[in-house]
Parts: structure tokens; sequence; C-alpha cells
């Protein structure tokens, strides 16, 4: 591998989908996936690998250097490629891999998808925008639209055919989605005028599709204020018929593309309606339920976020090893200042085999998270009991704020450790790394920034049940360690570090809960930030335990040559993960039970 190409890891893809999850084995026992074999499962994911290194990647430099551009007409035009690279993912049915075949979607399970997004991503992070969206909008359209709207929006959607938005954002309100201020009036017959601005919607318009189906958050007359008040209509760029033919130009315009630090293969829109003619849109459910409503398409959305922070991660770890294989600079640390001694390549360093460790255990162990995710939410839709749903979606909301912002922050944290591996080239726009690091940091921004993951993590998530999530998290992560225990005798001191973490998680939840039964929700919420990042560090963890365990499995049934190498890899990211970032966990405790809260001084930032 180059330092400049892209490269799917689909030895480490495989071992998590099929090795760590088995979801040949698990999903071919539900009605909906009988029919799903290993051959199928393999082929798929060797074509995603092909079609990310040879079809999304190359245009992503161009994504960056040319961007957007938007006529006057408020028409977006994406960069050189991305046209052609959009019909070929299209036209081979991705972007409907794990959508219903009711809307002409393949029906895989969502973990092939979070694959699909975890190669496509690290390809071209700015060009997977635009499928993203129109799939998000999609599901959200499976749930709550009527028809015909429901099957025509679907079908158009998930073929590639249209495209998608999510609509929430107005200009000082930001993250505060309930001070919106659209407007909603209705005109009869299930349609409603709407007027108003929002902004930074991503791939708010594209020369890609025919069609936009925006989601647009407003108000109608009389709402009550606050988020209790909003209503989601369909908005469409063209006016269409029952059968998807496109009619007259709707009045949503694109009035200008954002610049940004990164991200600039992405049209990142202020949309204005209403303002050049008349904007319509029809209600989704009923008048008041719009945050209801959107929340099914946000915490997909952060999900998906997560798989942004591991996909870009993943892409700047390879092209860094790939550089450290191959940069000779300076002599064996045993020949120090003997200027007699040959040069070696980078990575015969110590200080940088070490950034290479941390970028590989958390990219590996973010893949593990994300991937489990996707696995749970497959076992929930396809749930034989009410309980049984009820438990493993519970898992998966407790952990949606985690995958958001653990993978956002490490991802980005990656990126820049990828950029120190290359040293002064990393910083320049000759080697990828430096878009990496752009493109990724809107993701710890994006659906609700990282602080706001902490606060529902902590304000609701935890609380919820009296409880009741986060107990079953405990028990699954007891459950866990046992089995790790009984499989890796020789680790039982790196085991012991990780339960006591584990431990040490709930003893801050008790110490904030305390704190907020007190009446000092403030001196809670300053701390949540610094739980989300304690909670999520020791969920790694036991990440790496997990694959540990399987790979010594493995390793003990006799594998050799490249498996033997790759298995021992997993028993040194557990190894490395547990001196070397887990301790992090444990300091994180301590700042929480600080009962520090100088930062609240009223008089401090006058």
């Amino acid at each position: 591998m180059s330092a400049t190409q892209y490269e799917v890891d689909l030895r480490d893809i495989q071992f998590v989908v099929n090795e760590q999850l088995k979801m040949v084995e698990t999903m071919s026992q539900l009605p909906r996936y009988k029919d799903l074999d290993q051959d199928t499962v393999d082929s798929l994911l060797e074509e995603a690998k092909r079609l990310s290194e040879e079809v999304v990647a190359p245009i992503n430099h161009a994504g960056d250097r040319v961007g957007c551009t938007l006529d006057a007409d408020g028409n977006v035009k994406t960069a050189p490629g991305f046209k052609e690279a959009y019909d070929t993912l299209c036209g081979g049915g991705w972007n409907g891999l794990s959508a219903d075949p009711e809307f002409g979607g393949m029906g895989m399970p969502h973990l092939l998808g979070a694959a699909l997004g975890d190669m496509t991503t690290g390809a071209s992070m700015a060009f997977s925008t635009y499928p993203g969206l129109g799939r998000a909008a999609a599901n959200l359209l499976a749930e709550y639209a009527p028809e015909p709207h429901r099957t025509l929006g679907c079908t158009k959607l998930y073929s590639g055919e249209w495209g998608g938005t999510m609509c929430l954002t107005e200009a000082g309100a930001g993250s505060s989605v309930g001070d919106n201020r659209a407007k909603a009036t209705p005109l009869g017959d299930n349609l409603y005028a709407i007027e108003g601005e929002k902004m930074f919607i991503t791939a708010g318009d594209s020369d890609l599709v025919s069609n936009i189906l925006h989601l647009v958050l407003a108000r109608t007359p009389g709402a009550p204020a606050g988020t209790r008040g909003l209503s989601i209509f369909l908005v469409p760029k063209f006016m269409y018929d029952e059968s998807g033919n496109l009619g007259e130009r709707n009045g949503v315009y694109v009035e200008k593309i954002e610049e940004k630090m990164g991200l600039h293969g992405s049209a990142t829109c202020v949309l204005s309606l209403g303002v050049r003619g008349p904007c319509k849109g029809w209600l989704l459910g009923k008048e008041n339920e719009g945050m209801k409503i959107m929340f099914h398409m946000m915490n997909e959305a952060r999900i998906a976020v997560g798989v942004q922070g591991l996909a870009t991660a993943a892409a700047a770890y390879h092209n860094a090893l790939a550089y450290a294989k191959d940069r000779v600079q300076g002599q064996p640390i045993e020949r120090f200042g003997d200027n007699s001694a040959a040069s070696v390549t980078i990575i015969e360093h110590p200080d940088v085999r070490r950034m290479l460790m941390w970028q590989k255990v958390h990219v590996e162990t973010m893949r593990s998270l994300v991937y489990a995710a996707a696995n749970r939410l497959d076992r929930a839709m396809n749930a034989e009991s009410a309980e049984e749903r009820e438990h493993l979606m519970g898992l998966v909301d407790l952990n949606t704020p985690i995958i958001k912002s653990i993978c956002s922050d490490r991802g980005f944290d990656v990126c820049t450790a990828a950029v120190q591996t290359f040293g002064g080239y990393g910083y320049i726009g000759e080697y990828p790394v430096e878009q990496l690091l752009r493109d990724s940091k809107i993701s710890s921004i994006y659906e609700g920034t990282n602080g706001i993951q902490a606060m529902d993590l902590l304000g609701r998530k935890m609380r919820k049940g009296g409880g009741a999530l986060f107990m079953a998290w405990l028990a699954e992560a007891n459950e866990e360690l046992e089995r790790c225990r009984a499989s890796l005798p020789d680790l039982a001191a790196e085991l012991d570090a990780l339960d006591k973490a584990k431990d040490g998680v709930g003893a801050s939840a008790m110490h904030l809960a305390g704190l907020g039964m007190a009446g000092n929700l403030k001196g809670a919420m300053v701390q949540a930030t610094s739980f989300q990042d304690q909670f999520g560090t020791v969920v790694l963890g036991l990440h790496a335990a997990m694959q540990a365990r399987i790979a010594q499995d493995k390793l003990n049934a006799g594998a050799e040559g490249a498996d033997r190498r790759f298995y021992k890899g997993k028993l040194a990211n557990f190894k490395f993960y547990t001196h070397q970032v887990l301790p992090k966990a444990v300091a994180l405790g301590r700042t929480i039970r600080s009962g520090d809260e100088s930062c609240l001084d009223d008089e401090l930032f006058l």
C-alpha cells in the first residue's frame, strides 16, 4: 500500500463480522435472513472493498480541492467524479443494501450496512453524506409517511434516484432546536405552506439526483413554545404526483454553500423556504410530533456519525502505517548518534511504534463497538418477544451517545496521531492525512455536539427506568469479563484492571446521581462529558478484551501464518489498551468525584 492510497482493512472487517459477531450463523436463524449464506456475505464485502478503493476513493481529493458550486437558481454542482461514482454506487444497489425489499432494497442486515459505511466513508467522507442522508430520510418515511409518500419516497430514496435531508438548524438557534421559528400554515389535505430559513443542511442540494426530499421542522399556528410545538414536514425540491413524475419547482432554494474547515465535497447549505416562491410540504405524523419523529432519524444519524469517526480514523491509520514502513530517517535507537550506522525506516523507532499502536487499537475497538451496535439493532428488529426487543433496544439507546462521542473524539485523535506520524509531510496536502483530520472534526459537532450527547447520557439514559439500562449493561459487561477470564489466564492482571475500571464507572454514576438528588444539577452536568469519556474508554476496553478472547481461542485451535500474526495483534491490542489507555478512565473517575466546580464561578468569565 502507498501512503497516499486508500486501502480497506478487509481482514479486520471480516474478523468482526464473521468471527466475533458470527453474523451468518446467528442471522440465518431468523426468518427475515433465512437465505443468508457465507458466500454471499464474503462476495458483498469484497465487492464493497473494490467499490470503495477503485470508485469512491479516487474522487476524494477533487472533492476537497474543487468542492461544490452554486448557480443563481439555487442548484448545487458537485466536484468532478462525484456524479459518476454516485451512479455506480446506486446502480449496484448499494444504497439499498439494508433496505426492505418492499422498497427495492437488498434486505441485508444492518451490520453489513455498517461495514459498507465504514469502507465508503473512509474512501470519501464528503461523498458518503449524499447517499447517507437519502437512506436516513427513507428510513424515517418508512415509519411515519402516509401513502403514496411512503412507498414512492422510500423507493426513490433507496434507489438513489432522489436525495434527502434533515432540516433542523436555524440561525441563532443552533442545537437549541426548540428556538426554531420556521412557520407552517395549513392549506388543506395535509398540505402546509412553509416559511423560514434553515442552515447547516448537509447535502442540501446536488446534481447527483433529480429531486430532494427535505424533512423540515416548523411550527403550526398556535403551537406551544419549545420543542413541544414543532411539527415535521416533507418538503420536496420539485412537487410530484403519485407516480413520481416531477412537477413544478417548489419554493425551497439553496441561498449559500457554507465555507467549512473540511468536508468541502459535501454541500452544507443555507436553505430559504417560501422566499423565492410558495413552498409547500406535507405533514408527517400529527402536529407537534416533529421532535419525536425526527429523533428516529437523529438517533440513526448519531450511530452513522460513529461510523464516520471510525472510518476516517481507519483511513488515517493505514496511511500512517504505510508511510512509516517506507520512510527512511535516523539511525536505530541502539546506535543513536553513530553517523556510520545505516538509516532505518521510522517504524523501527519506539515512539513511532507507540503512535501506530495507539491508532491501531482505537480503530479496531471502535469498529467492534459500531458493528456490535448494528448487530444488536438487527437482533432487536427481529426479536421474538417484546421483552427481548425492549432489552436490546435499551442497550442500543444507552450506547448511542457513547458511540457518537467516543468514535468522533477518538477518530479525530487518531487522525491527529497519523499527522504526527508523518511529521512535516502530514501537515501538507501531498499526503491525505491532513484532509482526513479536517474532514473528521465535524463528527464531534454533528447531530448534537458531544457535550449534548453527554447530557443525554447522564440526564436521560442513565436515569431511565431507575438505572435499568445501566444495570443491564453492567450485567452484560460482567458476563463478558467472566468469559475472558476463562480464555485469557495469562492476562488476569489486565482483566482485573478492566474490571476495576468498569466498577469505577458505576462509582462515578452513583456520585453524580447523588449530586442530582441533592439538587446540584450544575455540579453534576459539569462532569457529564468526563463521565461519558470515562464510560466510553471502558467500553472500548471491553471490546479489546472480547476480541483478545476470540483471538486466543483461534490461536489455541492452531492458527498459523498470517492468521496467527493477526490474532497475536488482538492480544497485543488488549495489553496495550489496558496499560496505555485505560488509566485515563481511572483518572477521569477521580476528576468526577473531586467535587471541583471552579468553572461555575459566576465572576470567572465576566
